[in-house]
């Protein structure tokens, strides 16, 4: 035989209502969620730098070649040869304008010639990556940026600098950006240490061979 459960009376029923909401308990109950507000990020999220402060990558990949072969060539040559043989008379009648028996004559040789050429090779590989700072963010949403690096190692030192503006469309999705793609970009690498150092000329020569009119 079954039983039918068991429920309080009405009267129990509106009491304990009436004691509810006089404590004013929440009836309802809190929904839970597996993120935190405030601590959860997306799963998938854009990380390309935007904002004043963000660092992305350069992949510096300058690979340039310069030729230029020119030879210039001019000749001149020229050559007179005059004498008067009679002015009125011969010079046997009337010494007019002789000397010795002879009237005046002109004889003249002339020769130039220029050979000039000149020929520049220039080579110039780099490859490397550097952090950079996003230093400012245009109007047009063009991000000026700037970042240095600098590496020591056996008494060597060398300082890394590149400076320039980016696309935010240049941007890769790994947050980098090929150096070609940089605008008005300045890129140096300054050594100095044990072994570039005795490469440079003193500033004696330097300062000679500014001066020096040979």
């Amino acid at each position: 035989m079954l039983h039918k459960p068991w429920t309080p009376p009405r009267t129990v029923r509106l009491a304990i209502a009436i004691l509810l909401i006089c404590t004013g308990a929440d009836t309802s109950a809190p929904a839970q969620s597996l993120w935190k507000d405030g601590t959860s990020q997306a799963m998938v999220s854009d990380r390309r730098a935007r904002a004043v402060g963000d660092l992305l990558t350069i992949v510096v990949q300058e690979n340039n070649t310069a030729t230029k072969d020119n030879t210039t060539k001019s000749s001149k040559s020229s050559s007179i040869d005059a004498s008067l043989n009679t002015v009125l008379f011969s010079p046997a009648a009337s010494g007019f304008l002789t000397k010795g028996g002879k009237l005046p004559a002109l004889k003249t040789t002339a020769k130039q010639d220029f050979d000039g050429g000149g020929k520049i090779s220039n080579s110039e590989k780099i490859t490397a990556r550097i952090a950079v700072r996003v230093a400012d963010v245009l109007p047009n949403g063009n991000l000026v940026i700037e970042g240095r690096r600098t590496t020591s190692f056996s008494g060597e030192t060398q300082e890394a600098v590149l400076r320039g503006v980016v696309r935010g469309e240049d941007v890769a999705p790994n947050n980098s950006v090929f150096s070609y793609n940089v605008a008005d970009a300045t890129i140096k690498y300054i050594s100095n240490g044990s072994v570039s150092d005795p490469q440079r000329k003193g500033w004696f020569l330097r300062v000679w061979d500014k001066v020096t009119p040979f």
